[in-house]
């Protein structure tokens, strides 16, 4: 015979290939950025970071409400709050409604008044689990509300901002929303209140444009990425390819647009010595 069957040897296979096409959930999660697999448990003990590169993973907003706050402390304002369907867009009720059973959330935003370390401030947190962070009338409203609320109390004010954009389903409405947030704010800054701004991943469109960038102190996450269009988007604009790390936090901090990267475990350390300087003065 020309040729022999070759022998065949048992084989071993690497780690990567013993993992799972499909995750079962509830048990592991897979970074997006290294790949590597890792118990929800293990996670959720790290504050959502990967132990294996550092990636920030979203955070839910009672997630963050427990990372930031005094336990027990955050009590909500207008949490009856809802959108309705104001310019009659097609579909927008069922989507609404398939937003609030999916996130378990009334809207894309909680605000609220809590504790850091038994110093009391206005909170406003931002959930990209409903519609996508997207910022429609009552967002606009509920933010404006909180701000007000910083304003007649004379407290601190600290939004954490994640977010898709403008809703579109609310057309001009949503907007308006972005001069109406943009107003409280400066008159809440001429009054001499604190607004303390952390970006998180990931944070585009009329809230970018808006709100998000006009803190007094502006912090982000690390690898958070914002803006105002997204990168696909400028790159077709200007016919040029942007640096690998365009719009994220790092980069916005090497041209001025922020004033710190802070890492997700340092973050509620960092916000209380602010806060304590603020009222040594």
């Amino acid at each position: 015979m020309l040729f022999q069957r070759k022998k065949s040897y048992a084989t071993i296979t690497s780690a990567s290939d013993r993992i799972p096409s499909e995750i079962p959930d509830g048990l592991l999660s897979k970074c997006p950025q290294c790949t590597a697999i890792q118990y929800f448990k293990e996670l959720d003990k790290n504050s959502k970071v990967c132990s294996k590169c550092d990636h920030h993973f979203k955070l839910s907003v009672h997630e963050r409400i427990k990372e930031t706050f005094d336990e027990g402390s955050f009590k909500e304002f207008d949490e009856d709050m809802i959108s309705k369907d104001p310019l009659e867009f097609p579909g927008y009720p069922d989507k609404l409604a398939v937003q609030k059973e999916k996130s378990g959330l009334k809207e894309a935003v909680v605000t609220g008044e809590g504790k850091i370390n038994g110093m009391p401030l206005i909170g406003v947190i931002m959930s990209f689990d409903f519609f996508a962070g997207t910022m429609g009338s009552v967002v606009g409203e509920k933010v404006t509300r909180a701000i007000e609320s910083a304003m007649a109390q004379k407290l601190p004010l600290l939004i954490f901002s994640t977010s898709g954009g403008a809703r579109m389903q609310e057309s001009i409405l949503c907007l308006m929303q972005m001069a109406k947030t943009s107003g409280a704010i400066a008159k809440f800054q001429e009054q001499g209140g604190l607004y303390i701004s952390v970006i998180t991943n990931p944070t585009y469109g009329g809230v970018s444009a808006s709100f998000a960038m006009l803190g007094d102190i502006i912090l982000a996450e690390p690898g958070a990425a914002f803006g105002f269009a997204g990168r696909i988007v400028i790159e077709q604009t200007i016919k040029q390819k942007l640096p690998d790390n365009f719009q994220k936090s790092e980069f916005h901090l090497d041209h001025g647009q922020l004033d710190r990267v802070v890492h997700r475990k340092e973050l509620r350390t960092s916000l209380a010595q602010l806060l304590e300087l603020h009222q040594s003065h």
